[in-house]
C-alpha cells in the first residue's frame, strides 16, 4: 500500500468545486431506465449512452471522477479509446463498482448485506489494471417497522454491513485503489427527520468503528453517505436549511477530520433539491469555522436524468442532452462552494 498515492487520489477527487459523476448502473438497471425513456436495449445503446456522458463539453470542469460498471471500464468510444483512458486525458479520474449488489439478511426479515468479498482482490488488481483509481461499495440500511412488527434497522444489520464495508475498503487499498465507503439511509418510509438523524449517526459510528478497527488509512478514502432528511412517506418534510443543519452535525459528531472529503449520494431525491441541500451544507461553513473536510456530490440519476430522456436513443438528441447534464454539474460545481440559488436555474434555462 503507498499511503500518498491513495491520499493524492483521494484529494483529487473531492478537489474544489469538482464532484463525483455516478454512471455506475448494472445493466439490468441501465435497461429499466431506457426502457422508461424509450431507449432501445442493445450493448450498444448502454456504449454509446456512456460515452455521450464522458464526452460532455468540459465534464473535467466540473466532475473530478465518474465511477462505471464493470461492463463500462472494458468499453471504448466510438473512435476506440477505451473510456478509463478517455476520461484520464480529461483530468477524469476513473471509478468502478465493485460490490455485487444487496442480497436478503437471512434471519432479518427486510434487512440486506451487500456481497461481493468473495474474489475481490483479484478483481481489483484487473481493474487497477484497466485503469481504475477509486471504487465503489454500497450498504443499504433500511428504516421503519419490518414484516415481524419490530423496529429497523437492527444492531446486527448495521454491524454486518459496515464490517463488509471495512473489509472492502482494506482490499482496496492494498490494491491501490482509493475505496469511496457508502453507507446508505435509505430515504424510503415515513420516518422525520430527527429519527433519520438517529439512524444516521448510529450507522456513521460504526462504520468508522470498523474502519479504524481494519486500519484504513482515513486519509485515503471518500465518504459517500445520504444526507439527514425526512423520508418520502413522512407527513412533515423537513425545509432544506433544516436538513443541512442536521446533516452538518451529524457528520461533525461522527466522521473524523482525517477523511478528505465527503461525496452525498442524492437517494432519490430531484436533481434541483439535491443541489439545495448541497448548496445550503458549503454555506454553514465560514472563514471562522470552516467545515474539516470537503462536501460534494456523487450523483447519479441527479445528474443523469434529463440528459437520459432528452437523448432519447438518437445521436441528433446528444448536444442538447450533454448541455442538460453540463448544466447540472455546473449547477452542483455553484453548490460545492454554498453560492447556488434558485435564479442561477432559471438563468440557465432561458
Amino acid at each position: 500500500m503507498n499511503p500518498q498515492a491513495l491520499e493524492q487520489t483521494a484529494q483529487a477527487m473531492v478537489a474544489a468545486r469538482r464532484g463525483i459523476l455516478a454512471a455506475d448502473e448494472s445493466t439490468g438497471t441501465i435497461e429499466k431506465r431506457f426502457k422508461g425513456a424509450g431507449i432501445p436495449l442493445s450493448e450498444e445503446n448502454r456504449r454509446a449512452y456512456r460515452e455521450l456522458l464522458f464526452s460532455a463539453p468540459d465534464l473535467g470542469k466540473y466532475i473530478s471522477g465518474v465511477i462505471m460498471y464493470d461492463e463500462t471500464l472494458r468499453q471504448k468510444t466510438r473512435s476506440g479509446v477505451p473510456f478509463p483512458k478517455f476520461l484520464a486525458d480529461q483530468g477524469v479520474l476513473p471509478g468502478i463498482k465493485v460490490d455485487k449488489g444487496v442480497k436478503p439478511l437471512l434471519n432479518f426479515p427486510d434487512e440486506t448485506i451487500t456481497e461481493g468479498l468473495d474474489g475481490l482482490a483479484e478483481r481489483l488488481a484487473e481493474y487497477h489494471g484497466l485503469g481504475a483509481r477509486f471504487a465503489k461499495w454500497r450498504a443499504v440500511i433500511s428504516v421503519g417497522r419490518s414484516s415481524g412488527g419490530w423496529w429497523l434497522p437492527t444492531r446486527f444489520a448495521i454491524e454486518a454491513n459496515a464490517q463488509a464495508l471495512a473489509r472492502y475498503a482494506a482490499l482496496c487499498q492494498h490494491a491501490g485503489i482509493v475505496p469511496i465507503v457508502e453507507p446508505e439511509v435509505l430515504m424510503d418510509g415515513d420516518h422525520d427527520l430527527a429519527r433519520c438523524a438517529e439512524v444516521t449517526d448510529a450507522v456513521l459510528e460504526t462504520v468508522f468503528d470498523a474502519l479504524h478497527a481494519h486500519r484504513i488509512h482515513l486519509e485515503g478514502m471518500v465518504l459517500k453517505p445520504n444526507m439527514v432528511i425526512s423520508g418520502l412517506k413522512c407527513a412533515t418534510q423537513a425545509s432544506v436549511d433544516e436538513v443541512a443543519v442536521a446533516t452538518v452535525r451529524c457528520l461533525k459528531r461522527r466522521v473524523p477530520a482525517a477523511v478528505p472529503g465527503i461525496a452525498f449520494l442524492s437517494g432519490g431525491q430531484s436533481s434541483e433539491v439535491a443541489t439545495a441541500h448541497l448548496s445550503a451544507m458549503n454555506a454553514l461553513a465560514t472563514p471562522a469555522a470552516p467545515l474539516p473536510w470537503h462536501l460534494t456530490f456523487s450523483y447519479g440519476r441527479a445528474l443523469q436524468d434529463g440528459a437520459l430522456k432528452g437523448w432519447k436513443g438518437e445521436a441528433a438528441n446528444a448536444p442538447q442532452a450533454q448541455r442538460w447534464l453540463q448544466h447540472r454539474a455546473l449547477m452542483n460545481s455553484t453548490a460545492c462552494a454554498g453560492a447556488w440559488r434558485r435564479d442561477l436555474e432559471q438563468a440557465a434555462s432561458a
